[in-house]
């Protein structure tokens, strides 16, 4: 459970810090095609971010939800992964892919699915 989060965790950085490069490049003035364009590229990275590192947390608190977040995360990864190290990008494919094999090989391991089956929310009212 803990090597999934922290891959989880270690990917919503990186979307981070990828966010503050690109926001960077974008308050120094390196060229686009449109500002608004750019802005809610950035928006969006930061965005997905937060949505990991909220997964990454409730993953490890034990929620269910969260094995289906993760996995959608890690899928999205290797679409983009699979691309980069066939392009001739083999260190950053392979940085992309391994962690996401890994992690949705984890995912569907039977100790992380007994222990991600907190359903969230107190007893029912009723």
């Amino acid at each position: 459970m803990i090597a999934v989060t922290l891959v989880v965790a270690a990917e919503a950085t990186a979307l981070l810090l990828a966010a503050c490069w690109y926001g960077y490049q974008l308050a120094v003035g390196s060229p686009v095609l449109s500002f608004w364009g750019a802005v809610f590229t950035l928006g969006l990275l930061l965005a997905f971010s937060a949505w990991l590192y909220a997964v990454a947390v409730y993953l490890y608190r034990g929620y269910r939800w969260t094995r289906a977040a993760a996995l959608v995360a890690q899928l999205f990864v290797l679409t983009i992964g699979f691309p980069a190290l066939s392009s001739g990008l083999v260190l950053a494919g392979l940085a992309m892919l391994l962690p996401a094999a890994t992690a949705i090989v984890l995912l569907f391991h039977n100790r992380v699915i007994s222990y991600a089956s907190r359903t969230g929310g107190s007893t029912p009212a009723l």
